[in-house]
């Protein structure tokens, strides 16, 4: 596994954020720095993406930083020259993920289907985002559906809150949840950051009570 996907195992939760002024972006990643999340991923949903990314990549270097609904090869250039050193997209596109696995960037396409499932592994995947998560079935239908792909961790983005990410992080086959209720726009838009900081570190603790139930 790349170590990048590595890292975001390790850290168990992935804050996806839509930024909508890129004066926020640093503020933002210190907030989550602070509260136990060394991570972001900065959705490409608004004109402001790409200088939010280089902001924190040059300001806030503890934070690995990724980008997020990249749905274009231009977006993934935009991307990684911009400082993103993981990409997630929603859905699984062929010509983008083939462009990032020839120049060895971590990319985690969206998977729901099996059919989806075995063109991951066509080009050696390891990790697939399952998106959207709760509405998709959950994880209920992740532990149905990953049966015959062994070889596959997931990434469940869509749904993911406080009160249900201790279910999913208790399943081996789970990377890491994506979310937003820690970072919400509301509370970047207000510079709520201590707040961020505050329900960052109850994210925190949701996972490692989650693995400390799992390691029992």
């Amino acid at each position: 596994m790349h170590k990048v996907l590595e890292e975001l195992e390790k850290i168990g939760i992935i804050p996806v954020i839509k930024i909508d002024d890129a004066k926020n972006a640093v503020p933002l990643a210190r907030a989550l720095l602070a509260g136990g999340i060394p991570c972001v991923e900065i959705t490409f949903r608004t004109d402001q993406s790409a200088e939010a990314i280089k902001r924190i990549a040059k300001e806030v270097p503890d934070t690995l930083l990724g980008a997020g609904t990249v749905l274009t090869i231009e977006q993934v250039d935009r991307a990684v020259d911009s400082g993103a050193k993981f990409l997630v997209a929603p859905g699984f596109n062929p010509k983008v993920v083939s462009y990032c696995v020839q120049r060895g960037i971590p990319i985690t396409p969206g998977c729901v289907t099996p059919s989806d499932m075995e063109q991951a592994l066509e080009f050696d995947l390891e990790v697939v985002k399952f998106f959207p998560a709760e509405q998709a079935g959950g994880l209920e239908y992740i532990k149905a559906v990953s049966a015959p792909y062994p070889a596959l961790k997931f990434m469940p983005t869509g749904g993911i809150n406080a009160g249900n990410i201790a279910k999913y992080m208790t399943f081996d086959k789970i990377l890491a949840c994506g979310g937003s209720w820690m970072a919400g726009a509301d509370l970047i838009n207000k510079g709520e950051f201590d707040k961020i900081t505050a329900l960052s570190q109850e994210a925190v603790q949701c996972v490692l009570d989650a693995r400390t139930k799992k390691g029992k």
